[in-house]
């Protein structure tokens, strides 16, 4: 009994390193998403490391009504939020304050946290890279060069809707090509205001704007005078714009492009599709398109106004010519959202060419009309 007491009494309790982080995860994209912020953990972990050491009070609340609420520590800075817990089945969720810890850290997809709970509080660590702090580059007397434009845009129908006017740009580019030339207060500022104030030039005219750079999560979008440049540039779908941002102001330009015309009879169909079998259902007759291919290849040539009749209502009449057989029909393209469908006349195509399914049709816009072929 005595040698037992003697080695209680010596034992040393090991203080708890902070490596020691039972729970770790690698941030996703939904993580740090602040237009709905939570961090999503496994069941088996936070039953394992987190729950069992609650006090039995907050066990059975998480049990009867689904989540519980707590202290939470960021061990990188101290700084303490109340946190909550919810139950979603299969995982659990923390929220309460997480949107404001992303903002606040600046967390972004691809970095590890690293949780555990000790003395009733969870705690928390992201910890930083080896990263060296480099000053701000100047730009001095250095003209812009047309091609330098590290960011590059195709343009689709919600870029250029005037009735909600705003320009989305992947977070990853804005942040390595855009923020990285910001100082580090102002980044804080959009970070926790969520939008900044920003200068803009178009590099094509010389017109300058005050625009506003909004962060919501995945993205970034450029809103403030989008909604004027769309209509002074006569913007449309697959026109593409180039971005950069030089000596404290972002720099536009959408480059004209110059077309050379096709030979008639050339085998030039950059849209062809093999036919389903809701292709060819005379029922319910129409042809679906991929939204893509449309915008880029017919919509493209559109007019303005033609693309704004398009977007107020949903659909447009348009000439059609079957290459085969010459025959003209007066057709519908009506916009499904990613999709189009071709309808009108299609039912009485589908017939008079005995179309089947797995056979191909090729489509183009010229002259104002929409060609098709179904090679035999």
């Amino acid at each position: 009994m005595r040698r037992t007491m003697y080695y209680n009494t010596v034992a040393v309790p090991v203080p708890q390193v902070q490596e020691q982080w039972p729970i770790k995860k690698t941030l996703t994209s939904s993580d740090v998403d602040i237009t709905h912020p939570f961090l999503t953990l496994s069941r088996q972990q936070v039953d394992n490391h987190i729950v069992v050491h609650m006090p039995q009070q907050q066990q059975d609340h998480l049990r009867a009504v689904g989540q519980v609420e707590f202290n939470a520590r960021d061990d990188d800075t101290g700084e303490m939020y109340v946190m909550k817990l919810k139950w979603r089945g299969s995982y659990y969720n923390l929220i309460g304050k997480w949107g404001k810890v992303v903002r606040g850290k600046g967390l972004d997809a691809g970095q590890e946290i690293y949780i555990r709970w000790a003395n009733g509080c969870l705690h928390f660590s992201v910890p930083q890279q080896q990263a060296v702090a480099v000053p701000p580059i100047r730009m001095i007397a250095a003209s812009p060069v047309q091609d330098q434009w590290p960011i590059k845009k195709v343009l689709t129908l919600s870029d250029v809707d005037t009735n909600h006017p705003f320009l989305p740009l992947p977070r990853r580019l804005v942040e390595d090509h855009i923020l990285g030339h910001w100082s580090q207060e102002q980044r804080e500022l959009l970070r926790r205001e969520e939008q900044v104030n920003v200068n803009a030039r178009d590099y094509d005219t010389g017109e300058i704007y005050l625009m506003k750079l909004k962060w919501r999560g995945n993205y970034y979008n450029l809103i403030g005078k989008w909604g004027t440049i769309i209509r002074q540039k006569g913007l449309g779908i697959g026109k593409v714009i180039n971005i950069r941002w030089l000596n404290e102001c972002l720099y536009f330009s959408v480059p004209r492009e110059t077309y050379v015309a096709t030979a008639p009879g050339q085998d030039n169909w950059p849209i062809k599709k093999a036919l389903t079998s809701s292709d060819v259902d005379t029922n319910h007759p129409f042809l679906t398109l991929p939204g893509k291919a449309v915008e880029d290849h017919i919509l493209f040539y559109w007019m303005p106004q033609a693309r704004e009749q398009l977007r107020n209502e949903h659909q447009i009449n348009v000439n059609a010519r079957d290459e085969d057989t010459g025959d003209l029909y007066l057709m519908k393209l009506k916009w499904r959202g990613s999709y189009y469908n071709l309808i009108g006349k299609w039912g009485k195509i589908i017939r008079g060419k005995r179309l089947q399914v797995g056979r191909e049709i090729r489509l183009r816009w010229e002259n104002d009309c929409l060609l098709f072929s179904v090679p035999q």
